[in-house]
């Protein structure tokens, strides 16, 4: 059975980032759901150590990228270098080349550099010198960004952004974490290995159990309510888009698989919706994220 394990999975995150129960339950949806999760946020609250911990219970090959303004495409997807001893070019492969991923400061490389990540992040494979090579599976990046107003940054555009299916923040340890953290009893930025509670085979045989949890008609409306709020011209700037109301149902499904059940509820569409939209969607009057989340759920009040 799937879900002991998965139980075992998420404490153990719980006992490496302390206080923050949600966002390791969002991270854990959004690998899930097979899709790429953006966490904004600064530095030093545990977005690195949320990434590597992931990758290694659940025993993933983990690469890191530190994202700087000199980077280049080669030095993410990879190089075909000339081998004089067999008279043509190989393929030299990239970090990318991994089954967890860390874009660290993402938004500090430059734009043609962001591009090559992003693209291999939607087609699952690279093309260096007109041949196609294709990313391990599972696959599964976790991009940082620094808040924009930090120097040197390059924001994504809204259409890159679009290819992260779900965007969280960390924010600070509540009062509690921070003691044990000071107190050394904590267990963020320890330096031995955590022990793997599962594996790829099992990351890949829980991604189709995600595809087999059941929405019903009921709930398929309730999804389309919000869909069509966020495209209401006067509420909002920009609205949800079918690749993100697709997004929207799996990472639902995805969190009803972890809570245990087999189908869908309008309360998983709600816990998953702020992540899945905060970076898609943008209020008429330019409100905080949080408001601008409450006001697309008054656009569709579930039953």
């Amino acid at each position: 059975m799937y879900r002991p394990t998965l139980v075992r999975v998420e404490e153990t995150l719980n006992r490496v980032l302390l206080g923050k129960p949600e966002a390791v339950r969002l991270a854990l949806v959004c690998l899930l759901a097979n899709g790429h999760l953006l966490i904004e946020d600064l530095p030093g609250v545990g977005k690195t150590t949320l990434a590597h911990a992931l990758a290694q219970v659940l025993g993933l090959d983990y690469r890191r990228i530190q994202f700087t303004s000199d980077l280049l495409p080669g030095d993410v997807v990879g190089v075909s270098v000339f081998e004089q001893a067999r008279a043509r070019f190989e393929f030299h492969p990239g970090p990318i080349f991994a089954q967890v991923l860390l874009a660290d400061e993402v938004n500090r490389a430059p734009p043609k550099t962001q591009s090559a990540l992003l693209e291999a992040m939607q087609e699952h494979q690279v093309s260096v010198d007109g041949r196609t090579h294709d990313l391990p599976q599972p696959f599964f990046v976790i991009a940082t960004q620094n808040p924009a107003e930090q120097v040197g940054t390059h924001p994504l555009p809204e259409s890159q952004l679009d290819r992260f299916l779900m965007c969280i923040e960390l924010g600070f340890p509540d009062s509690a974490a921070e003691r044990a953290l000071l107190e050394g009893s904590g267990m963020i930025g320890a330096s031995g290995p955590l022990a793997p509670e599962a594996g790829p085979a099992d990351l890949l045989a829980w991604q189709r159990e995600v595809a087999a949890v059941v929405a019903r008609p009921a709930l398929l409306d309730y999804v389309q309510a919000l869909l069509r709020g966020s495209r209401d011209p006067a509420l909002f700037r920009s609205g949800l888009s079918p690749r993100a109301g697709l997004g929207l149902l799996q990472a639902a499904r995805a969190y009803a698989l972890i809570d245990g059940r087999g189908f869908v509820t309008p309360d998983d569409v709600r816990a998953v919706l702020p992540s899945v939209a905060i970076h898609r969607v943008a209020s008429r009057e330019s409100q905080p994220g949080a408001a601008t989340i409450a006001r697309l759920l008054e656009c569709a009040p579930a039953n």
